[in-house]
């Protein structure tokens, strides 16, 4: 079966064509350097270049994939959480398709997603396994048994990713903040501060970030000079701790011996590295996806699509940009 993913919910146009598991071709187009004067995603600026990229990254894909339209047998778009304006870019764009050709539609949340962007790197993964879902506008742990996806716990108000960009901002660097940070971390002392880790030891699997974001905030004005690589070198620390720390607890709670790391944070170097430290010392399998399949891509739309698909198709999908699992 020939898949082709659309995936346009934020900032990057994708596209992606599968032949059953496997990749023929995943082209992505950034909007990074069109927000970075604005310090962050401008939802209508971002729908106009989905507008104007979608069908040239479309193009390249089938030529990267050497197929043709009738070639296509099913079309994966992602429907939600995102950016209205820019979800409904890629749903219009895959409904036309849809239309022209004559060949199933399925919706996919964008979630999801990121949990079967790991099938493209492992596909004999099988539940039960523990997913630490981490991006920048969610940050949850889920529990996958089957087909069925149940979350254990959440963040209770800033996405990790989205404490990453407000400390980002809050030290003078440039967006996105993530990558911003982790690359000044590397030159500072991750001691150097010990910021506090909100829920840490509570019973439960949910996070809550702005009480870290907000502590920043007040150890920068105490100091004359701001050593910002301490201070994000920090930051990133305690965030990694917070998160590694219960979703190993949630595997061992669980007793499950399988965990996963998805999401644009899962990118993160540091993240990974201390992840793949506690998975040696606790005897947990951990499974990592590559970098270009943590941060939004179109390859994960379509692998979900292929696994997900029942045969019927759905023309009536609609954006919807506060989705949940």
């Amino acid at each position: 079966m020939i898949v082709l993913g659309i995936e346009t919910s934020c900032d990057e146009t994708a596209v992606a064509v599968l032949e059953n598991e496997k990749i023929l071709s995943s082209v992505v187009s950034s909007q990074i350097d069109v927000h970075k004067k604005f310090g962050g995603v401008v939802p209508e600026i971002a729908a106009r270049h989905h507008l104007s990229n979608l069908p040239v990254v479309f193009k390249n894909a089938l030529s990267q994939a050497k197929i043709s339209l009738n070639d296509i047998d099913l079309i994966s778009v992602t429907y939600g959480p995102g950016l209205i304006g820019a979800l409904l870019v890629g749903i219009s764009f895959a409904k036309g398709l849809s239309l022209k050709l004559n060949k199933p539609l399925i919706g996919i949340n964008h979630i999801v997603g990121h949990v079967y962007a790991n099938y493209l790197t492992y596909p004999n993964l099988k539940p039960p396994f523990i997913v630490l879902m981490v991006s920048g506008g969610h940050t949850e742990i889920l529990h996958i048994q089957n087909e069925k996806i149940e979350v254990l716990g959440k963040t209770l108000d800033d996405a990790a990713g989205e404490a990453f960009d407000k400390v980002a901002r809050i030290l003078g660097l440039g967006y996105p903040g993530g990558p911003e940070i982790e690359k000044i971390a590397q030159y500072g002392n991750d001691k150097a501060f010990n910021f506090p880790k909100p829920l840490y030891d509570s019973k439960d699997y949910n996070f809550s970030f702005s009480g870290l974001k907000t502590a920043v905030l007040y150890t920068i004005k105490k100091l004359d000079k701001i050593p910002k690589e301490d201070v994000a070198a920090s930051f990133q620390r305690a965030v990694t701790d917070i998160l590694l720390h219960k979703t190993f607890k949630a595997a061992k709670d669980k007793k499950i011996n399988t965990v996963v790391l998805a999401g644009g944070v899962a990118a993160n170097k540091y993240l990974r590295t201390k992840a793949l430290e506690i998975s040696k010392k606790e005897g947990i399998i951990l499974l990592i996806p590559p970098i270009e399949f943590c941060t939004d891509n179109a390859a994960m739309i379509a692998i979900a699509g292929y696994k997900l698909f029942d045969g019927t198709s759905d023309l009536n999908i609609d954006a919807m940009p506060n989705l949940n699992l």
